[in-house]
């Protein structure tokens, strides 16, 4: 199947590389001529595992290209997609201008019936203002379909090649043979393609996202109990994941969530709910637990050294909002860190791929940043564990007190266990623990 994707961004790059992967024809368009050069080139400008030989592979096999023109990706097309950014507003809308921009471009372009999807994470009723968007620029039949994502950064390939489940909304039989054709190497184990209308399906992957989040608040909730009555969240986790109700997964308390997903989609949610009169307080409250979340580290630090850290020199392991991502939108590490200076105190930190997003974008030279674990915990009084990295698991703690001015741990997802670090000599603090 001939396929357009416009957008190289984290989803679009993702479902353009696995489509050509499954042996169709994909132009992936994007109006950043810099990041199209890149990408001809092999370059991924997102670090995420296995993209990088997946797209290389199927650039050299031909099955995938890279543009800037829509009269070079649309013409031909069967279907597109558009995966565009969908920024929140300050008020947690989401801003449809360059999806809506995107629509009238396809109908410009378009030389036959053409499915458009919208890949990106939009709001209720946006298919119906996809399709008003183009109906004045064409004089071809298309149909509008809404067909979320449901990647987790750090394992996208894997979800998108092996889906627990497609979901397609679409309002005619035409548009669902299409989508069902182009998924169905997707599913041969029998994983369901679910068929709904684009309302449904685009309230689908708000309320995937919220409950998950729900489920890391309700957590850290649990957490901060445990912490003042004596209890262990961890074996809380066990005795509540054990039950089939509830299972086990999503209930690992922490120092909050982040990403590019959950704090947005919880926003537009809420927004959405707002907009037609109702008053979502779950998720509000759900917003509120995660953002004080976010400062029980720091918290722990002024607690455990004083108010005043002027002096004081803190090791971060763990800059990206969760483990084999370089991603630092709304990362935990940000407002921890900025706490920390705030009270006086310097930072070294060390991430596996993050490094380069936090001095650009995030962190810039406000602090040090080592290629090691080890280097950044030079005269630092105390280590903050704050992204769970697999190099972070199991250091040579002997060498961590060694190279510590005080042996302090803060361990904000709870990969060490007390008892050990304790019997080390090592003050611990966990999550609820």
């Amino acid at each position: 199947m001939r396929i357009a994707v416009i957008g190289t961004g984290y989803v679009g790059l993702v479902a353009g590389t696995c489509f050509a992967e499954s042996g169709n024809s994909v132009v992936c368009l994007d109006i950043d001529e810099n990041k199209i050069k890149r990408l001809r080139a092999g370059e991924v400008p997102i670090y995420e595992p296995g993209l990088e030989e997946l797209l290389k592979r199927n650039v050299h096999d031909g099955r995938l290209s890279f543009t800037t023109k829509y009269d070079e990706a649309i013409p031909k097309a069967q279907v597109v997609f558009i995966a565009v950014g969908t920024p929140p507003g300050e008020d947690g809308s989401a801003d449809l201008k360059y999806v809506l921009s995107a629509a009238r471009s396809i109908a410009q372009h378009m030389t036959g019936y053409t499915v458009v999807v919208d890949k990106s994470t939009v709001p209720v009723g946006t298919s119906k203002k996809v399709a008003d968007a183009m109906r004045s620029h064409t004089k071809y039949e298309f149909d509008v379909v809404s067909n979320p994502e449901f990647l987790k950064e750090g394992a996208a390939i894997d979800d998108f090649m092996k889906p627990d489940r497609v979901v397609i909304g679409a309002r005619s039989q035409r548009a669902q043979d299409v989508m069902e054709e182009l998924y169905s190497p997707f599913v041969r184990t029998g994983k369901p393609i679910l068929f709904m209308d684009p309302e449904s399906a685009e309230l689908t992957k708000y309320a995937a996202n919220a409950m998950l989040a729900t489920r890391i608040s309700f957590m850290n909730e649990i957490a901060n109990i445990c912490t003042r009555v004596g209890a262990d969240v961890d074996m809380i986790r066990k005795g509540i994941g054990t039950d089939d109700r509830i299972g086990s997964r999503f209930l690992f308390a922490g120092c909050g969530y982040g990403g590019s997903c959950f704090p947005k989609d919880v926003k537009a949610i809420v927004k959405t709910a707002e907009e037609h009169g109702y008053d979502f307080k779950i998720l509000q409250a759900v917003e509120a637990v995660n953002e004080a979340q976010k400062h029980v580290l720091s918290d722990v630090a002024l607690q455990h050294f004083g108010k005043n850290l002027k002096g004081k020199r803190f090791a971060i392991w763990g800059l990206a909002f969760k483990p084999n991502t370089d991603d630092m939108r709304e990362a935990p590490a940000v407002v921890i860190i900025d706490n920390l200076l705030a009270a006086g105190a310097t930072v070294c930190a060390c991430d596996p791929e993050a490094i380069g997003e936090a001095k650009k974008h995030h962190l810039g030279d406000r602090i040090d940043y080592s290629e090691t674990p080890m280097e950044a915990l030079d005269g630092a009084d105390a280590l903050i564990l704050v992204t769970e990295w697999n190099e972070f698991r199991r250091p040579d703690f002997d060498e961590v007190k060694r190279r510590l001015k005080s042996p302090v741990v803060i361990d904000g997802r709870n990969i060490y266990r007390r008892k050990t670090l304790e019997q080390l000599g090592f003050t611990y603090y966990g999550i609820g623990s």
